[in-house]
């Protein structure tokens, strides 16, 4: 038997192999011992082998999927080897091979997959980057080939991109697992990859290494050709993708050895290229906290306040719009439309009302009808992978049957709102699969067992010969009964009783008192403590024609359920095809809720270069609000053109300058994902990326400081900013000195403004920056409102024109909880600050580039002086309203230097 263990295992050196006897799965040695530290599970010693002591642990078959789902999580891969041999038959060991290679990036079991995202495996490979490209010089010199495959969902990818784009490719994608080639076979590669991978801040995932030859192009292009069976991948605009083909032929040869079997479920690919998609940069997903907060949890970020999905696979379908955002407008357009018409339609009306069927104002809108029938599907997308490849289980199928059967309620409502809306109408077609499915799960019993190896799966009636042989299981009891009834009887011991255990069978017990008046033709099986246990010959004939007809009804169901399982894979396309309905409308449906609850509003789309957001929320911001509060969030506009590229942004701490740009942005994401946004309106021109520069923070692992990373981050957006893309700047320069922090952060406003002229939002608390605007036509200050009421300050939340009169640092200090000693010498050294400020020479014109001539360096003091007498002789609290506006005139006048 250890033999046979470690020829299995030499094929799986660095995997953790289960290797199955009886009812547990055993680990041996080194795997043993690392299991032990990871699983927390008991090792001990058996025996020798070649005179060392056999180290093992184990664990239950049946909760396997427990601790595999445990090692899944600590990024292990595991090599499941079962029992293939029959019993009775083998000679030595039972054959055992390896049925299934459990890996993060293959998982297809619902026990091990979170419900609501997907196990994405991806491979990547590198080659030089092409003259001319953006790469073509630097650490990013490479063009990369990435293939990717959700094996839950059949869903296959190819796309090539240059070394700049590869991290927007990790965020997008988030694998669960990536296949790269040997670091000493690619070091150039590897070592940009690993520069990429942790800029991209997705180190959690489990990186394996491949042979060097399995990334072949050659070989890549001719699997998936054979995968597709297609002779050219032209018509999914894949052909010319050498690279990914590369990348693609480690990905399936990966994915069949861990399946042990052909990829039967995947059956169509996806080459999206970088050029048709909105670029979402790592920084960009994370800041804006589209799937994780910045803590790392799930909660609050933007998906989990969309996602009221009714289906898991709903649920992945979300999350793909949102981080796939398409830059063309068609699609989003189509699903603008859909969720207008499941939120004007009543349920099960036409949308057009007629004198026959007038519309109802009190019938709830279809998406709501929508989602109680989607309530009541199952994953039919896992499902379906998992008929495939063979390892569907009965109840899956119960829920598959389920499903079917209430097809026609839900597309009846899908059809009630479909006139105007083609995705709905789309949908509704394929909400019809072929009769014979559900004809083909009609031999499934109605409730049937958890596992096949239980028994009770095929439903009665479906095979004659079945049903025989569960006639004779069911009828034992009876015969138990009779015989124990006529034993106690002949014998006249009135304790007797004929019973069965999965151990020793069929037995009578006989207690102490009665063994004298055992007869002859018992025959002792067991002895216990205070009776005895025993078999006569007609007990013994039952045993062996019940025992066989239940291993035989066992065995035959086992073949019935195989047939169903060969019958339904039959039908795959039109399941897929189901399942990418369902999942839509679910989708759909979500968004329509959404809006209605949160009152979100429809945007319109234009041709022209335009950001313009009436009443503009943050949804995030604003449910915490009221689910924390009960407080109403502050809305805001935002308007971006060809006349106004760029905002200035000042204010206080915690005024509200990061959420109104995170929120600008999350509404242009939204709109173009096709979900309706919180604003009270929203126009949106063309838009091909976001890029976003917010927070502070360092990256110890990789020797950047806090300063080196936001430059670095700032230096990606200006060498890939475009005059369609939204740029998000939040304190940039913050990370050195006040000097070099005001001279880069005005010479790279000025770089946005000039050189990429892209829609951009700079928020800052330089001062010195709100001249931007005086030299720059296409720039304009905003600042957020704040009201000092004695040592406190109100923050109004409220985006208004023109720069910020002061920062406020001060106050909001104090409220944090800053000791009122530290407070008050913050204060009073403000004060000598701003004093003296107001005596100094004049500061560098940033953005011209020159100082003030020396002749007018007395000037600025005269000014001061007389602004400064001006305001000593002012007493506000005895001004007339018409007397203060003048005292306002004459400041002014004052400040320009008239003599007034």
């Amino acid at each position: 038997m250890m033999a046979q263990y470690l020829r299995i295992k030499a094929e799986f050196p660095d995997t953790l192999v289960f290797y199955r006897m009886g009812d547990f799965y055993e680990l041996f040695y080194e795997d043993a011992r690392k299991a032990h530290r990871l699983l927390d599970i008991t090792i001990t010693t058996r025996g020798q082998s070649a005179g060392e002591p056999v180290v093992m642990a184990g664990v239950p078959v049946h909760s396997v999927e427990t601790y595999l789902a445990r090692l899944i999580k600590l990024g292990e891969a595991v090599a499941v080897a079962e029992q293939v041999g029959d019993v009775a038959t083998s000679k030595g060991p039972v054959e055992r091979k390896v049925v299934r290679v459990v890996t993060p990036g293959t998982l297809t079991d619902s026990e091990l997959l979170a419900d609501r995202s997907e196990s994405l495996l991806l491979a990547l490979v590198s080659q030089n980057a092409p003259t001319g490209s953006r790469s073509a010089s630097g650490p990013q010199a490479l063009r990369w080939g990435l293939a990717w495959l959700g094996m839950a969902s059949g869903r296959l990818g190819v796309a090539e991109c240059e070394g700049a784009d590869l991290g927007s490719w990790l965020a997008r994608l988030e694998p669960a697992e990536l296949l790269l080639p040997p670091p000493d076979e690619h070091t150039r590669g590897a070592t940009a990859f690993n520069t990429i991978w942790a800029n991209a801040g997705r180190a959690t995932a489990v990186l394996t290494h491949r042979p060097a030859w399995q990334f072949d192009a050659a070989l890549g292009r001719r699997k998936l050709c054979e995968q597709l069976k297609v002779q050219s991948l032209q018509a999914f605009g894949a052909e010319d993708l050498g690279v990914a083909h590369a990348a693609a032929a480690a990905l399936l040869s990966y994915a069949q050895q861990t399946q042990s079997q052909a990829l039967s479920h995947v059956q169509s690919l996806e080459a999206p290229s970088g050029k048709d998609l909105i670029d979402l940069p790592p920084s960009t997903v994370r800041n804006l906290e589209l799937t994780r907060t910045l803590r790392g949890e799930d909660s609050p970020t933007l998906l989990s306040l969309m996602d009221s999905c009714r289906t898991g696979m709903g649920s992945r379908l979300l999350r793909q719009w949102l981080t796939h955002p398409l830059r063309d407008r068609h699609q989003a357009r189509l699903r603008h439309q859909a969720i207008g018409s499941l939120l004007a339609w009543p349920a099960g009306l036409p949308p057009k009302a007629t004198p026959e069927t007038p519309a109802n104002p009190a019938a709830s809108p279809a998406f709501e009808a929508l989602r109680q029938a989607l309530r009541h599907t199952c994953d039919v997308e896992r499902i379906s992978t998992r008929v495939a490849l063979r390892q569907v289980r009965p109840r899956e199928l119960a829920g598959l049957r389920e499903t079917l059967q209430a097809l026609p309620a839900l597309r009846a409502t899908v059809l009630g709102a479909a006139e105007h809306a083609q995705l709905l109408a789309q949908d509704a077609q394929a909400l019809q699969p072929d009769a014979q499915i559900l004809e083909t799960l009609g031999a499934l019993a109605h409730e049937p067992a958890a596992l096949l190896r239980d028994g009770g799966v095929v439903a009665p009636g479906v095979d004659a010969e079945l049903d025989e042989l569960r006639a004779i299981a069911q009828n034992c009891d009876a015969f138990l009964l009779d015989l124990e009834a006529r034993e106690r009887e002949r014998t006249g011991i009135g304790n007797l009783r004929v019973q069965f255990n999965k151990v020793h069978g069929f037995y009578i017990e006989v207690t102490s008192s009665g063994l004298d008046r055992v007869p002859a033709d018992y025959q002792r099986r067991q002895t216990l403590k205070n009776a005895e246990r025993f078999i006569t010959p007609e007990l013994k004939a039952f045993e062996d024609k019940a025992l066989s007809a239940q291993d035989r009804s066992l065995a035959r169901e086992k073949w019935l359920f195989e047939q169903m399982v060969e019958a339904l894979a039959t039908h795959l396309s039109a399941l897929q095809r189901l399942a990418q309905a369902l999942a839509r409308l679910d989708v759909l449906a979500c968004l329509a809720e959404r809006a209605q609850t949160l009152q979100w509003t429809e945007p319109q789309f234009v041709n022209h270069p335009c950001i313009d957001i009436e009443a503009g929320r943050h949804p995030v911001v604003q449910a915490r609000l009221q689910e924390t509060r009960g407080a109403a969030f502050m809305p805001n506009h935002c308007r971006l053109d060809a006349r106004t590229k760029m905002l200035v942004i000042t204010g206080p701490n915690m005024g509200g300058k990061s959420t109104f740009m995170r929120q600008v942005a999350l509404i242009v994401l939204l709109a173009s994902m096709g979900s309706y946004v919180p604003a009270q309106s929203c126009r949106l021109g063309p838009i091909d990326a976001i890029h976003t520069r917010i927070g502070a923070a360092d990256d110890l692992a990789n020797a950047q400081s806090t300063f080196m990373v936001e430059m670095t981050e700032a230096a990606a957006i200006l060498h890939r900013a475009s005059e369609h893309s939204l740029v998000l700047m939040d304190e940039i320069g913050r990370g050195t000195s006040t000097e070099d922090g005001l001279a880069l952060a005005g010479a790279i406003a000025t770089h946005l403004h000039e050189r990429n002229r892209c829609f951009t939002l700079f928020a800052t608390h330089y001062f010195e920056l709100t001249a931007f605007a005086q030299h720059h036509p296409q720039a304009l200050n905003v600042h957020v409102g704040a009201v000092e009421s004695g040592q406190d300050i109100v923050f109004l939340h409220e985006i208004a024109p023109g720069p910020a009169s002061r920062s406020y640092g001060v106050q909001v200090a104090r409220l944090a909880g800053m000791p009122a000693a530290v407070v008050r010498q913050a204060r009073n050294t403000l004060e000598s600050l701003e004093r003296r400020a107001l005596a100094q020479q004049p500061q560098v014109d940033l953005f011209a580039g020159v100082a003030a001539p020396a002749a007018a360096a007395a000037e600025p003091n005269s000014t001061a002086r007389a602004v400064i007498e001006l305001l000593e002789g002012l007493q506000p609290d005895t001004l007339s309203p018409r007397e203060a506006l003048e005292a306002l005139y004459r400041l002014k006048d004052a400040a320009n230097g008239s003599s007034a």
